[in-house]
């Protein structure tokens, strides 16, 4: 996989109000008395603007101590300071010493910016940050996936991009013609000009003919959803893809120069990396087992079906106390009185109408419900689907879940549409606006946990865009 990466000045993430050294410079100070146990009115005769008009040279390991507890935007701005603190904050980073937890920040454009810059709003701190991401445009892009603070992105010509926004790494996937399922169709010079989508599954059965397809709109009728998850058997990473025909399962490895198809089975809508294990959930509540270690991938049952086929979307996690949970969202178009939709004519909205939460009982290879869940919260759409601790995150609202738009058919076909965003009550089903709308609808906008981590050590060599 090729690698690219632009230079980490950070000075595209701009908050609303930006912060000054001094400011800076303030934050460590609820730091420094618990890490050098000094008394606070000690240092604070450091923080008197009349005392020197330039900040104390501090040590490299002391600076790194305190950047260690500054979030994120705080923290890449203090790298933006000087030259001591860009070294401290690269030193933290590339050591991997950075690991205070993220809350999720809802990723999206807005019409009112440039193509190439993409939004993060803060739901800690209720700010917009506005970050300008390598070409090719962002706008010009599909979102089908964000984990562990990286987009998956695909492009005009329907290729797969590997996107951090917050250090604008970014990362080409192997080519869409690797897919099992899309054969490259050639004009007379040799040079690629459409993609043949073929319908076949894992139990060799072709179920229609196949299709042909511009390099750009493949990516509409393809791609479903994917995922990076962090593979610990090697130290390296894992993209997943859920992709058409029928929402099958390919995979690549950081080393990979193609994708691999993961049959017999179809009809996939999530899927989660743990232990060594790819967990993969269909639309009638499956669960299987892919072991992705082994020279040949092999592939076990963990729950039969459990359900008939309704139009649901269906999430996997893994919960903080360790179980594994299904999450089934139940989205319609709601029963509405003539006048009651604001939007353009014709417009479908889809709208949440209510959240069910179940544990898998690994033992009885059945789901239980969970009626409650006072202490955590959750984030569902197009990223990887997480449960919180609420005591983790104290902005957030326990017992709640939290989600954006990923009727990917829907999403697809109607670009311009309302997005269905907001926040979920699991205890009565009341849903509530995250804000005002302030992103444009396409690209969906879709949740994302900063991060810091760099992949360029493992998908390959390093250029600058």
């Amino acid at each position: 996989m090729a690698t690219c990466s632009r230079a980490a000045i950070m000075s595209g993430l701009c908050g609303v109000v930006a912060l000054q050294p001094k400011d800076l410079w303030s934050l460590g100070f609820s730091v420094m008395p618990k890490l050098l146990s000094l008394r606070t009115s000690f240092l604070n005769k450091f923080q008197e603007d009349d005392v020197h008009p330039l900040l104390p040279e501090l040590p490299q390991d002391m600076l790194m101590a305190i950047f260690a507890n500054l979030n994120i935007p705080d923290l890449v701005r203090a790298g933006s300071v000087c030259s001591s603190w860009r070294s401290a904050y690269n030193r933290l980073r590339n050591l991997g010493k950075y690991k205070q937890s993220q809350t999720p920040c809802l990723l999206y454009t807005s019409e009112t910016s440039s193509d190439n810059v993409a939004c993060l709003y803060s739901l800690v701190e209720n700010r917009t940050y506005k970050l300008t991401l390598p070409d090719p445009p962002i706008r010009s892009r599909f979102v089908i996936g964000s984990s562990n603070g990286w987009m998956i992105t695909a492009d005009e010509r329907s290729e797969l991009h590997l996107v951090n926004p917050i250090t604008g790494e970014q990362i080409a996937l192997p080519s869409v013609i690797t897919i099992e399922h899309v054969k490259p169709i050639a004009d007379g010079s040799g040079i690629i000009h459409r993609y043949e989508l073929s319908y076949h599954t894992g139990d060799n059965k072709v179920h229609e003919e196949p299709t042909l397809h511009t390099l750009g709109n493949l990516r509409e009728h393809l791609y479903f959803k994917a995922f990076v998850f962090p593979d610990t058997s090697n130290g390296s990473y894992i993209v997943v893809v859920i992709h058409n025909p029928y929402h099958q399962l390919s995979f690549a490895r950081a080393t990979d120069d193609k994708w691999t198809w993961l049959p017999p089975n179809f009809r996939y809508r999530d899927c989660l990396y743990m232990d060594g294990l790819l967990y993969a959930l269909t639309s009638h509540g499956e669960i299987d087992a892919f072991d992705l270690t082994a020279s040949t991938v092999t592939m076990k049952v963990i729950l039969e079906e459990v359900k008939e086929y309704t139009y649901q979307s269906m999430y996997i996690m893994q919960a903080p106390w360790g179980d594994l949970l299904q999450v089934w969202r139940t989205v319609e178009v709601p029963d509405q009185e003539d006048g009651e939709n604001d939007g353009p004519e014709n417009e479908v909205l889809l709208c949440t109408l209510d959240i069910t939460v179940y544990k898998v009982d690994m033992e009885a290879k059945k789901l239980v419900e969970i009626n409650s869940l006072p202490y955590h919260v959750l984030f569902l759409g197009y990223n990887n689907s997480i449960c919180l601790r609420a005591e983790e995150h104290p902005e957030l609202k326990a017992n709640h879940a939290y989600f954006t738009d990923d009727e990917a058919e829907g999403i697809m076909v109607m670009k311009n549409n309302t997005r269905d965003i907001g926040v979920m009550d699991l205890e009565n089903s009341s849903r509530k606006e995250i804000s005002s709308q302030i992103w444009s609808n396409w690209p969906c906008p879709t949740w994302i946990i900063p991060n810091l981590t760099k992949l360029n050590l493992a998908f390959g060599k390093q250029c600058q865009l």
